[in-house]
């Protein structure tokens, strides 16, 4: 048996574009060192999966906290 709780979707979807969110500053930097404007792109991408990664914690939040006064 794991020793690890099991995941919830909404935070393994908030691990997910966590990642998304690391990559595109990561590429955004790259590109923007090689002087191409590309990397417009990926601060606009590294910004709309900051925005989803803060959205799926807190929904895990309050689903967990809605879960616990209703069984506690």
């Amino acid at each position: 048996m794991s020793a690890l709780p099991p995941t919830r979707p909404a935070r393994r979807l908030a691990l997910y574009s966590l990642a998304v969110c690391v990559l595109a500053v990561a590429a955004a930097v790259v590109s923007f060192v090689q002087g191409s404007f590309l990397g417009i792109v990926w601060v606009l991408l590294a910004g709309l999966s900051s925005n989803m990664t803060w959205y799926y914690v807190k929904r895990d939040k309050l689903r967990r906290s809605a879960g616990a006064d209703v069984t506690g």
